[in-house]
């Protein structure tokens, strides 16, 4: 598997010539599919990425500070988590 970099750069790479609009229809399809295959291995990359990372919970409350492991979220988890982030930041 390549690493999330690797993909990103390539995805890049994918959206800048469909960008150009200098292909065909059917080069221009198979780019899309290719970077729709790219979109979905980075966001599957990022959500087991954000589930391994560890949050600190309220030390004020809950006593001393304690690490906990965030669970992964289901697949459609993911896509609604970013559309609210997305919002969060046109405010």
């Amino acid at each position: 598997m390549a690493s999330f970099e690797e993909q990103m750069a390539e995805l890049e790479k994918v959206v800048e010539r469909l960008e150009r609009g200098d292909l065909s229809l059917e080069e221009n399809v198979s780019l899309f599919e290719r970077g729709m295959q790219l979109s979905s291995a980075c966001k599957e990359q990022l959500a087991r990425a954000e589930s391994r990372v560890q949050v600190l919970l309220e030390p004020e409350r809950a006593g001393p500070v304690r690490l906990e492991e965030l669970p992964e979220p289901a697949s459609g988890e993911a896509d609604a988590e970013e559309e609210s982030f997305d919002e969060d930041e046109e405010r």
